[in-house]
């Protein structure tokens, strides 16, 4: 039986891998900013099921979660952080507070869980991180630049961060997942007040008013769970797991193009070396 802690929990991915967690036999401190919305699973595992409020921007709320998983159940022994929202907005037509806000929760959240249960995992020579990123790292979509880059940050950190931690006995692993049916696209998802018209076309298709896919993504957030528990129980975990055919295909044929265009550039790459 292991203890895991899981950020953003109310809804979609966080939910239901709460509950395949849990239903698995495991603890699990479940968490989300309005607790009232975790009582039915808390009530369902009274035993191994702790509820706590939990916003990923207030340190104080970290380090209480942290210290009560360790009251409770004697430490983490996996953090998910699954806790983020989405953004659409043209690169130009973002609000600084927004961004700043984006990142806060997206990234520096993330950070902030991370260093709250390293001291832990280091003195026991074991742990495993999941940092739940997003296709969107890999294929930047017009619109979503600020997302992607929240994501893409948190998978620069995590490849330094599996290095640091691998001779330690932790294990550090993203998941990148492509549409699901989760609140992503409706609830948690928002956008620039403002909308420019020469970006109609380009990040103006992305914006929430149209916005057809919500509710009919291919992903099933219970399959997803299914994985994730099956990728912390892995005698060697990956570094990085795309969850859809939607996320592998794309991811594919990103590496492909990628490949093709270092290929085409390739003499003037070489070419910046002294000659000789």
């Amino acid at each position: 039986m292991a203890t895991w802690l899981i950020t953003g929990c109310s809804t979609g991915l966080g939910r239901a891998l709460a509950q395949a967690v849990l239903g698995r036999g495991h603890n699990a401190v479940v968490t989300a900013r309005d607790v009232t919305t975790l009582q039915d699973i808390a009530t369902g595992f009274p035993d191994t099921a702790l509820a706590l409020p939990l916003d990923v921007t207030d340190r104080a709320q970290i380090d209480s979660a942290v210290q009560q998983a360790r009251t409770r159940f004697g430490g983490v022994d996996v953090l998910v952080n699954n806790a983020g929202y989405g953004y659409r907005a043209a690169v130009e037509e973002a609000d600084d507070a927004d961004i700043r806000q984006l990142f806060d929760t997206n990234v520096f959240g993330a950070v902030d869980m991370i260093k709250a249960v390293l001291p832990d995992m280091r003195a026991n020579r074991a742990g495993s991180i999941l940092n739940i990123s997003s296709i969107g790292a890999r294929i930047s979509p017009a619109g979503s630049g600020y997302y992607s880059a929240t994501k893409a940050a948190l998978e620069g950190l995590s490849g330094s961060l599996q290095k640091e931690l691998k001779p330690l006995g932790i294990h550090v692993t993203v998941i990148e997942p492509g549409a699901f049916r989760t609140d992503f696209a409706g609830r948690s998802l928002t956008q620039s007040a403002t909308a420019i018209a020469d970006y109609a076309e380009t990040a103006g298709k992305r914006r929430k008013e149209n916005d057809t896919v919500h509710g009919t993504q291919p992903g099933d957030p219970a399959k997803a769970a299914e994985a994730i528990l099956a990728i912390v129980e892995s005698e060697n975990p990956p570094s990085l797991v795309v969850l859809g055919k939607d996320a592998f295909d794309a991811f594919a044929a990103v590496a492909q193009a990628q490949r093709t265009e270092l290929d085409q550039w390739r003499d003037l790459s070489l070419g910046t070396g002294m000659a000789g």
